[in-house]
């Protein structure tokens, strides 16, 4: 393999991809009540807000590398799950030195800046106040001055940067206008998303609180926020009940709550096994999945609902 694509290939995997999903769902809900609103996708706008979503996802991921070993927090983690906590360790493993990770994020953000910034031409202005909040929130989760996931308002921004924000703007480059619609369907993008962190934040643990680190886990203790993760499982399939029965979502979007059964599990495991840490790596995975499948059957089923009525 060339060499140039072996170094793309380990920058790819340093910004961890397996969370991509992230990106992907928020987008296809975006898209798919775009396409059920208007009757057709301009696709070519669609890959391209995935494509600046994705690379300010990676800018964070990176971003958190870089700053979560300036503080040390990385570097005494011991009870990190791979791949889910303790970010992509290439800095401990001495793969890339720190300044060339934030290179790679300062990078990835440029790129997206300037697909925002044709978008906004083409689309509207509102697209490059959404992207420079989202941007800098993400990059400033860890980063200072702000450390926002230092603050307990980290899993807020996650929640807007990857469910309600690219949700809307997803909708809006397609009509240019937002809707009810469109929000109410972020929402359940929003909890699960950031279900997804605040369950990687119990391994977690014990490296953050070390450091300060004071995200809501850390301040709530396992046990509690055990519980809070139970009502983020909650609060996700009740905002898709609510959508449906004000008329704001397709009735098709309640497929979505069949994948309530593995957010059972995930709760069920949550619950139990808050501090039995390697126990606890199955609700760690399937929060991921959750997320996913409660994004793919919402899309398949505000897609198919639109089919169904021509």
């Amino acid at each position: 393999m060339p060499q140039y694509l072996q170094r793309a290939r380990f920058w790819f995997k340093a910004s961890r991809p397996e969370f991509f999903t992230g990106s992907i769902v928020p987008i296809m809900v975006g898209g798919a009540l775009a396409y059920h609103d208007r009757g057709y996708l301009q696709w070519g706008y669609l890959l391209l807000s995935l494509l600046a979503l994705i690379l300010l996802h990676a800018t964070a991921n990176l971003a958190n590398d870089y700053y979560d070993h300036l503080s040390g927090n990385d570097d005494i983690n011991t009870e990190f799950a791979t791949p889910f906590t303790g970010g992509s360790r290439v800095i401990q493993q001495g793969k890339a030195a720190a300044g060339r990770v934030l290179a790679a994020a300062l990078i990835c953000m440029a790129v997206a800046a300037v697909i925002g910034l044709y978008l906004a031409w083409m689309r509207g202005w509102v697209i490059l106040l959404i992207g420079v909040i989202g941007g800098l929130s993400g990059f400033f989760y860890t980063a200072k001055p702000l450390q926002l996931g230092y603050r307990g308002l980290g899993e807020i921004f996650i929640g807007l940067d990857f469910g309600v924000l690219p949700v809307l703007t997803a909708y809006y480059v397609q009509v240019q206008h937002f809707s009810w619609s469109a929000f109410i369907a972020s929402l359940p993008v929003a909890f699960l998303i950031m279900a997804i962190l605040w369950i990687n934040q119990f391994q977690d643990f014990n490296a953050d609180k070390a450091v300060n680190k004071l995200h809501w886990v850390v301040r709530l203790g396992r046990r509690r926020a055990s519980y809070v993760y139970t009502g983020m499982m909650a609060a996700t399939y009740l905002s898709i009940l609510v959508g449906v029965f004000t008329g704001l979502l397709p009735p098709l979007g309640a497929i979505a709550l069949l994948a309530i059964p593995i957010a059972i599990f995930a709760v069920k495991t949550a619950v139990t096994r808050y501090d039995d840490l390697p126990r606890l790596t199955p609700a760690n995975a399937a929060t991921v999945v959750i997320h996913l499948a409660t994004g793919i059957l919402l899309t398949a089923g505000v897609v198919v609902d639109k089919w169904m009525r021509g």
